[in-house]
């Protein structure tokens, strides 16, 4: 079936997803998504970031949808077309989902780890407004430590439930889950420090934000600071392909590799991520490549800067030369002859 996304077409498989369809063609007309993951089972239909406008049913029935519909779980129809980018009410609509997700969560990017290579930093970017209308006080809550290495800050959440669905399909038992409703709504555990199961460390991973952190990582280095390699080894428990995060010669932090749409590739074992900080212990393949404006592209100091040169009027700094000798000597009396010396 055919299916057409902001003017461009493309044959799909039945069963395909908007989302789906619009990531086989990529571009700007992908729509955003927090909750969506690929390998999660179930996933998708909660945040609302990937609203899209479907002008065209099918060529069956040709009546476009009256409402936005999330494009993660709508199907896709024979002769269906959608707007994702060139909908004036899209891009209105999502600037009002990230005002909501925006609601609780704190401005701590410059002490969060998820800084560089986080989500909700780059849908802000591109949808967010320039001031917020949000006047009530925050919820905020302890950050709680959920596992031996892994600390929950749930100021940060935005409860895209991934984390709960990684650790019903990809572990032997969930003990955490969402406790309370509506607003009060929270990532928690009957138990503190009870998740301890050995892909544990996968659900950092999933995180589209900076709720679940590392503690071996926490506040040792920034992603920009830091040079991404991908890296293998022999492990019994899982695929043992890696990104290591490299501080010159020292390992900072290991994690499972991602796509384009930073969705994990395979998920790995806490063994590897957290045990071996050794490069000993790992094959290196090479650098790891990342999208073209990523933060971590910025940390290249090959390319040659050029001076920058501010061209002042000479009576705008009239004055300059007698206030730095003021403030330098501000102890001192201050003589205007003295300065002309």
């Amino acid at each position: 079936m055919k299916v057409t996304i902001d003017g461009h077409e493309i044959e799909v498989e039945p069963g395909t997803t908007i989302l789906q369809a619009a990531r086989m063609i990529g571009g700007e007309s992908v729509p955003p998504a927090m909750c969506y993951y690929s390998k999660l089972k179930g996933s998708g239909g909660k945040c609302r970031c990937c609203l899209v406008e479907v002008a065209k049913g099918s060529e069956a029935d040709p009546r476009p949808m009256p409402k936005l519909m999330a494009s993660c779980v709508t199907g896709v129809m024979d002769g269906m077309e959608v707007k994702s980018i060139s909908s004036p009410r899209v891009v209105e609509a999502r600037k009002s989902v990230t005002e909501f997700l925006l609601i609780n969560h704190p401005l701590d990017c410059p002490v969060c780890d998820q800084a560089g290579e986080c989500d909700l930093q780059n849908l802000s970017y591109n949808n967010g407004k320039e001031a917020t209308r949000f006047k009530e006080e925050k919820r905020t809550f302890e950050p709680e430590n959920i596992g031996d290495k892994i600390q929950l800050h749930m100021n940060r959440c935005i409860l895209c439930y991934r984390c709960v669905m990684t650790a019903d399909q990809i572990t032997d038992g969930r003990v955490h889950g969402v406790l309370n409703r509506g607003d009060h709504s929270q990532i928690s555990t009957c138990v503190s420090a009870a998740i301890d199961n050995e892909f544990s460390g996968n659900m950092i991973d999933v995180c589209p934000v900076g709720a679940l952190t590392d503690k071996t990582f926490r506040f040792k280095s920034r992603v920009w600071f830091n040079k991404p390699f991908n890296a293998h080894r022999d492990c019994d428990k899982c695929c043992g392909k890696t990104t290591l995060w490299m501080f010159g010669d020292e390992i900072q932090r290991v994690t499972a590799r991602k796509d384009i749409y930073h969705e994990v590739e395979e998920f790995i074992c806490n063994e590897c991520r957290f045990d071996h900080k050794d490069t000993k212990d790992w094959v290196i393949e090479g650098p790891r490549k990342f999208e073209k404006f990523s933060v971590i592209n910025q940390n290249n100091y090959t390319q040659p800067l050029q001076k920058v040169v501010i061209n002042t009027e000479a009576q705008i700094l009239k004055g300059r030369d007698q206030d730095r000798y003021k403030i330098s000597m501000k102890n001192i009396p201050y003589k205007a002859e003295e300065s002309k010396k």
